[in-house]
């Protein structure tokens, strides 16, 4: 179901052209207590997936794990926050984003409910996506509707349940996945340091998704770099697992890229944090005001 993306509302001076860029994301009804990190989630025989009594040990097994724990229980709660910034020397733009996310798997549906910061005021956000659609509504604007595959709808919809889906996609893509057993959790971490945007490679699928709304309005702001000449700076994707249930606790993933212009260099980043606030018991419907 969908992808990711904070999609912040900023703009940026470009020698006199101002580039608007950033947009926002989702969160649902329950207010996050505390921040997207340190999340805990039980561990307890009770509320644990039933796995095999030999751990597993390869990304795949681990996965498969996590995704029969996390079948195990009707929904889930997100807290979510996320930030993005686009910088050009003498100026640049931020935004930020925290929300609430809740989803069901059987219907699979979702619902998110948030606020974006940007340049000193707030807009609130909505999302729902039902039966493999989108919806979202920022502010007291009209509601857009698309298929949840539409790239436009997709950045918009924050599912963190669908971190699994993106790191099976590393591992059968040949991507290197690190497998670490800590204090109590499971980490897997794919990190990528350096690349470029035209690079057609697993790890950076959704990275350009996301940043290629951005682009392409830097370059009708006057951005003339071809995608080989916008480099990718990092590539952290990070999730956590508890160890003894499989259940994801938490997950973040950051990127950044440079893209050159007039012989400087605009850096876009962007980082999401979402963490697991547990089990989600209700019901999503879509409301009567979604056309």
């Amino acid at each position: 179901m969908g992808g990711r993306g904070v999609r912040l509302m900023g703009a940026v001076a470009v020698t006199g052209v101002v580039v608007g860029v950033l947009g926002g994301c989702s969160g649902g009804e329950e207010e996050p207590q505390g921040g997207a990190s340190g999340a805990s989630v039980s561990s307890s025989a009770s509320a644990s997936a039933s796995v095999s009594s030999a751990p597993p040990t390869t990304p795949g097994g681990v996965l498969d794990a996590a995704e029969e724990a996390m079948r195990g229980e009707s929904g889930w709660t997100f807290a979510v926050e996320g930030e993005e910034g686009l910088d050009l020397s003498g100026g640049g733009s931020e935004a930020t984003y925290s929300a609430t996310v809740q989803r069901t798997g059987k219907p699979e549906a979702l619902h998110a409910s948030g606020t974006v910061v940007s340049k000193g005021s707030s807009t609130p956000e909505e999302v729902f996506v039902v039966d493999g659609v989108g919806h979202v509504r920022e502010g007291d604007g009209a509601w857009e509707s698309g298929d949840v595959s539409d790239p436009e709808i997709a950045n918009k919809v924050e599912d963190p349940v669908d971190a699994l889906d993106v790191f099976r996609a590393y591992a059968e893509g040949g991507e290197r996945i690190d497998v670490a057993r800590e204090g109590g959790d499971i980490t897997l971490r794919v990190e990528v340091p350096s690349g470029k945007l035209s690079d057609e490679r697993p790890a950076l699928a959704k990275a350009v998704r996301e940043v290629r709304p951005t682009i392409e309005q830097l370059r009708e702001g006057g951005v003339t770099a071809t995608d080989s000449e916008i480099a990718l700076t990092r590539l952290t994707d990070v999730l956590v697992l508890d160890g003894d249930s499989y259940r994801i606790k938490s997950h973040r993933f950051s990127f950044g890229f440079t893209i050159p212009y007039q012989g400087q260099q605009i850096t876009y980043r962007q980082e999401v944090e979402e963490a697991n606030r547990g089990v989600f018991a209700g019901d999503i419907t879509l409301p009567d005001s979604v056309a």
